[in-house]
């Protein structure tokens, strides 16, 4: 296979749980689709974002770059323009990748005028990218769309995420249908986006980054998703037995379980999120899981095509979420913090070459990270990993039954909480701006929570999985605690901006070691 042959998808679903995969057994979910790519690739079980929300876990994924260096610390915080990013770095072989979706990115304020309507929204898209499905920076392309198909949009767009019929009950988790039918739903106008990409690219070489906005909210599904999973088929919430008891462990989760209104996650909701039944938290995840399957279908059918035209056996498919969901465990809805449900997300590489047959169906319970995206991808294409990447290629893995020598064993994440338009944390907390970060390391028995101006937070994992009960404060723990802040340290030092630094002045002249 040559590399003018080869080709790209970088499937990115939006708020996706690492933890619900059949592949992964699931108990509940029901994913065809994806497992089957899932048994002709590699599953990484134990991957992780390095930041949330959106914004700042897709600028992690596309530049390859720990939040620590890219510093779009929150949606609507720009990223820095002299940081490359995975759709430049394939510009430089010829290609013209293109974007099915959004990245979430605010632009760089030096090099672009105050007044710009990218600053007046969370995020647009990222450079390098060109946009064939883009909806636009208010949904607009897809209200759009919707409209052209027939389908009368209301006065307020968003409506159409109502339940079909609804009444003055429908204000949170429900069974009712969405007022879009499934063959107009967002899933169904990136798809349509997608196809019609393909199907112009005439046989030449492409790379498309093709995004879903679900499972993120709205909490409703169109039929026949809305109905396909019951409630009492659902986990139960993992999370404390009362919201004060929750919110004992930390002032930070304090704020987020007294802040987070269940109208950011339903239309026309009302009343806070950690106030959820667990009778509404199984509907919600009933919802949740009904989504997931109808992506699951569109999924199938992009990847039909594919096989179809027979470009099956050229493309590189990489299946991921930009981060995950609380789904009400802890007493959360939404992306933050520093709990799992969060950070954990889906990674699935299918590579097409014949190398990798002796992988295919393999899981692999190695630590891994978003970071490891922009590197896997450069280096399956042939292409130069630029030594600013902190990220490490996940194809030694995928073409070997081992894996490779001094991978890591821990995994980090971060999290920016200053005040930001629609949520004001500094103030709740008496911080202020650059004192509102948290960073965390995480290896298979602990896991280290550092606060720049809040106590830190150890759990052991070994006898607390669920990340109940902090021990920092516990005597028997002061070993375990210094170890993981000195690695944590450690690994801040080894991945500080690389940019230059490989570069040196001598007396024969530049030398350079990348």
């Amino acid at each position: 296979m040559t590399r003018t042959k080869k080709n790209v998808l970088l499937i990115v679903v939006d708020q996706w749980r690492g933890d619900t995969l059949g592949k992964l057994g699931h108990p509940t979910v029901k994913t065809p689709n994806i497992d089957a790519l899932a048994n002709e690739g590699v599953t990484f079980a134990k991957h992780y974002t390095q930041a949330v929300p959106c914004g700042p876990g897709r600028a992690s994924m596309l530049t390859g770059l720990y939040m620590m260096t890219h510093r779009a610390v929150q949606n609507t915080i720009p990223l820095d323009a002299r940081h490359t990013n995975i759709a430049k770095e394939v510009r430089k072989a010829g290609y013209e990748p293109a974007l099915v979706g959004y990245t979430t990115t605010t632009p760089d304020p030096r090099e672009t005028a105050p007044q710009d309507p990218r600053f007046k929204v969370l995020g647009a898209d990222m450079e390098g990218w060109k946009p064939v499905g883009s909806w636009g920076l208010k949904m607009e392309a897809y209200f759009a769309w919707v409209k052209a198909k027939g389908f009368p949009v209301p006065k307020i767009p968003t409506n159409i995420w109502l339940p079909k019929g609804q009444d003055e009950s429908d204000i949170g988790a429900t069974a009712k249908p969405s007022t879009i039918p499934a063959h107009l739903s967002d899933t169904s106008f990136f798809t349509d986006r997608a196809l019609e990409y393909l199907k112009g690219t005439e046989g030449k070489p492409w790379f498309l980054h093709l995004g879903y906005y679900r499972p993120h909210p709205p909490f409703i599904a169109p039929e026949p998703y809305n109905s396909m999973y019951a409630p009492e088929d659902c986990p139960p919430p993992i999370r404390a037995e009362s919201v004060d008891a929750e919110a004992a462990q930390h002032p930070m989760l304090e704020f987020y379980l007294k802040s987070i209104e269940r109208k950011k996650f339903f239309e026309h909701g009302q009343g806070l999120g950690a106030d959820m039944t667990e009778k509404e938290v199984l509907q919600m995840r009933a919802t949740y899981y009904g989504l997931m399957s109808e992506v699951d279908a569109h999924v199938g059918q992009v990847c039909d095509y594919l096989k179809q035209t027979g470009q099956w056996d050229n493309t590189l498919v990489i299946l991921t979420s930009d981060h995950g969901e609380q789904l009400g465990d802890h007493h959360l809805l939404g992306k933050l913090g520093y709990f799992d449900q969060s950070f954990h997300i889906p990674m699935i590489v299918r590579d097409p070459s014949e190398s990798a047959n002796l992988t295919r169906g393999k899981i692999v319970r190695h630590f891994t990270e978003t970071v490891d995206t922009m590197p896997t991808i450069l280096e399956w294409m042939g292409l130069p990993i630029p030594r600013t990447c902190d990220g490490e290629s996940l194809l030694p893995f995928i073409h070997s039954a081992e894996a490779p020598a001094n991978w890591r064993t821990e995994v980090h994440y971060e999290f920016d909480f200053r005040n930001i338009y629609y949520s004001k944390p500094e103030d709740y907390l008496g911080l202020d701006m650059d004192e509102c970060a948290l960073s965390v390391i995480q290896n298979d028995r602990y896991k280290y929570v550092h606060f720049a101006a809040l106590p830190p937070l150890l759990f052991d994992l070994e006898k607390d999985p669920g990340q109940l009960r902090n021990v920092a404060e516990d005597p028997a723990y002061v070993k375990p605690l210094l170890e993981m802040a000195q690695k944590m340290l450690n690994w801040r030092l080894k991945h500080a901006d690389r940019t230059l630094t490989g570069y040196a002045a001598t007396p024969e002249g530049l030398t350079s070691r990348l």
